[in-house]
């Protein structure tokens, strides 16, 4: 779910509310792989790059995860 919705992202140009929403209980529930972790960061660069906007109208970004588990 995490690829598809930062390649979701990529393609529109845009992180909608949900799109985050959705990310962000992914990670805090911590369900996701390994290989997710690339997509994240990438998305987290592309915003701090200002490639990709926000719709949320907070500043802050999620945290970054460091460890994962499968769920």
């Amino acid at each position: 779910m995490i690829r598809t919705l930062v390649e979701s992202a990529f393609q529109t140009g845009y992180l909608s509310v949900e799109s985050e929403g959705l990310l962000h209980q992914v990670l805090v529930t911590k369900c996701y792989q390994s290989e997710d972790l690339p997509a994240i960061a990438s998305l987290y660069d592309a915003v701090r790059a200002g490639k990709i906007k926000r719709e949320a109208s907070s500043n802050l970004l999620m945290d970054f995860p460091i460890t994962h588990k499968s769920c």
